[in-house]
């Protein structure tokens, strides 16, 4: 097979370079690991930046996001029994996140790719990346119990944090930074109405706690748990009651609980890899970076991420000009790094850390104190909240 960009990865970064693509006249052919089942089965966050949105409208997936997505103004934080809100819309210029399921997001981008009878081949074992570092890169894979090649011009590396693209870089050409933090988050999905129409970031002495949402009848609620802790040890009515006690009287008391349709524990770390580009190979999203979920990041990354690189591709091809493909990586970096900074400040900010004691917790409290009191401090927030431009 020949194609112009071989794309490995069928999550959201994967699917969405390849919608990015076809809109600019490149052909592209996406190979994934997994079941489109398996893809679809994943849980993960949904909080959309305004970037986010004006990309996949601007490839054609977002006629069911326009629908269903509930846009958002503003957040809350609660400390001390009480909430304070930070006006987003307001101290942001007028910028709003939107609450869309990232399985909602892949969905619609699958069957965009679907619609335009373009190749995503699933279920692809052995996976191998070859000659991007000089002119002929290829990906050879088993597919259907056949061995495959796809010939290209360029990889793209969309297989997230595990993948086969960052693994295959030679370590020597690698710089890696990581944080791994000392909890985890045990997260509950319910068809219960949320207790907020807005996202509630609770600091509490027994541990963080988030109160979000997939839809007006659907709610996602997390607590700060131990690293080591085991679903198996939280029953419904153990996580509602610990929920409870770490939230405001207020949400407290309009907390509708449920039956649990999905129950898990996620690690929190932050991750970098650089550089980004390695020849004829580009990482983009998971593969290249992790943050913690705290500052809602992940997916807007790759997104980010998507944006530079199908511009650069774009570029390289309408324009004969590889300005975009060389600068690739250093632009990316750069708002990488900052996400990664108000990730890790905010998780900072909202957790209990084992090493924080009286005075880090005093602390924590006068930073939340004057962080609500401050314009300029919730303008610094709200702007990094709803994300930073793309240059």
């Amino acid at each position: 097979m020949r194609t112009q960009v071989a794309i490995v990865g069928a999550g959201p970064a994967g699917l969405l370079l390849a919608a990015f693509l076809a809109g600019e006249g490149i052909d592209s052919i996406v190979v994934e690991q997994r079941s489109p089942d398996y893809v679809l089965g994943r849980i993960r966050a949904g909080l959309l930046e305004q970037t986010t949105v004006d990309l996949l409208r601007h490839v054609g997936a977002g006629t069911r996001l326009d629908v269903e997505a509930l846009p958002h103004d503003g957040v809350e934080l609660a400390f001390g029994g009480a909430r304070h809100r930070i006006d987003l819309h307001g101290l942001s210029g007028g910028k709003r996140v939107y609450v869309y399921g990232q399985t909602e997001v892949t969905r619609d981008l699958m069957q965009l790719r679907r619609e335009a009878g373009l190749p995503t081949l699933y279920e692809a074992d052995q996976v191998s990346l070859h000659g991007f570092d000089g002119d002929r890169p290829s990906v050879r894979f088993v597919h259907e119990g056949q061995p495959k090649q796809i010939d290209c011009d360029f990889i793209a590396g969309c297989d997230g944090f595990h993948g086969v693209s960052r693994q295959s870089v030679p370590q020597s050409a690698l710089s890696t930074f990581e944080r791994v933090y000392p909890f985890g988050w045990l997260g509950i999905l319910s068809d219960t109405p949320p207790v907020s129409p807005e996202l509630i970031y609770v600091n509490h002495a027994r541990g963080f706690a988030l109160c979000t949402m997939r839809s007006t009848v659907r709610s996602r609620y997390y607590v700060q748990c131990a690293l080591d802790d085991r679903v198996e040890n939280w029953s419904d009515d153990a996580f509602w009651a610990e929920l409870r006690s770490r939230l405001d009287p207020a949400a407290a008391d309009a907390l509708v609980t449920g039956p649990s349709i999905e129950k898990s524990i996620a690690p929190l770390r932050s991750f970098v890899a650089e550089p980004m580009r390695f020849g004829r190979l580009f990482l983009a999203g998971d593969a290249a970076h992790i943050v913690p979920p705290t500052g809602a990041k992940g997916l807007n990354l790759a997104a980010a991420d998507v944006a530079v690189l199908g511009r650069a591709l774009a570029e390289h091809y309408a324009e004969k000009s590889d300005a975009g493909i060389d600068g690739y990586s250093e632009r990316c970096l750069r708002r990488v790094w900052r996400a990664e900074r108000f990730s890790w400040w905010f998780t900072s900010l909202m957790h209990k850390f084992p090493e924080t004691g009286a005075f880090g917790e005093k602390m924590q409290a006068a930073e939340l104190d004057y962080l609500v009191r401050s314009t300029a401090a919730s303008a610094a927030l709200a702007e990094n909240y709803v994300g930073l431009p793309l240059a």
